[in-house]
């Protein structure tokens, strides 16, 4: 398997819009930020935006378009082809998944950039902490939560979570190193118990895939750019375009720039 982690941005995204890349994105691209998407209808956008802004933590917007193309965490990316994967959501049911939507898209539709927990795992590294699915080449495991989001319009769902084991010690350290990128879910939700937070069976994730957890490990849960997904399985509207589960946006700005 190729690896690219020292490839730049723009590199893999060529390779992705080539449909070359289709694997999750964890561990590319290591030192950029990732983003997870939302993509609605223009009349659904407001209340999106509202809700995402009264949970900063679960959904830290870093760019809204009006059209297929970025133009502040990346210059002209298509929104439509420069991620591996793609989910389509009518009614709240997953009606499709698709290497790109260009065939879909509306002139209607609005975008929305969340920042995604990747960003902060080349951060985590450096201070010597595991990230386990890196470690394993899975993608990180995903579980919806019994935390509560803060409804706004019609959206209302509870927090989804990332989950990375780790020892106690690595833990406080890793608490220490995220809490300072707010942008890219910020410092963990809940460390230990998953039952605390509504999860029944830890080797059993809602997304993605599961990993090992060692002997003397915890797990520790971060908010995840995933809550969108359970949130419009929850609100139902009409048409929604997402990424697919740690497929990631990839972005031209540097981890370092979203810290404090």
């Amino acid at each position: 398997m190729t690896d690219y982690r020292t490839a730049p941005p723009s590199e893999v995204r060529s390779l992705i819009r080539r449909e070359i890349i289709t694997a999750n994105t964890s561990g590319m691209c290591a030192g950029y930020a990732q983003a997870n998407l939302v993509v609605l209808p223009r009349d659904l956008a407001f209340d999106f935006l509202l809700f995402a802004q009264k949970n900063p933590y679960a959904c830290p917007v870093l760019e809204v378009c009006d059209s297929r193309f970025t133009s502040e965490i990346a210059d002209g990316a298509d929104i439509a082809r420069d991620l591996p994967r793609y989910r389509v959501y009518e009614y709240g049911e997953m009606t499709g998944e698709y290497l790109n939507v260009e065939h879909l898209w509306r002139d209607d539709l609005v975008s929305f950039l969340i920042g995604c927990s990747f960003s902060f795992e080349a951060e985590l590294l450096e201070a010597d902490i595991p990230v386990r699915q890196i470690e394993e080449g899975r993608n990180v495991p995903m579980y919806v939560t019994n935390i509560p989001c803060r409804p706004a319009g019609v959206f209302h769902g509870n927090v989804v979570v990332s989950m990375r084991p780790m020892t106690p010690e690595q833990a406080i350290r890793a608490s220490i190193v995220t809490s300072a990128m707010p942008r890219v879910h910020g410092k963990p939700i809940h460390l230990g118990d998953p039952a605390a937070i509504g999860i029944r069976d830890i080797d059993r994730p809602d997304f993605g895939d599961s990993v090992t957890i060692r002997p003397g490990e915890i797990p520790v849960f971060w908010p995840c750019g995933v809550t969108p997904q359970a949130v419009l399985m929850a609100a139902k509207p009409p048409f929604a375009i997402t990424h697919a589960p740690g497929h990631m946006f990839i972005t031209d700005v540097k981890n370092t720039a979203l810290k404090y």
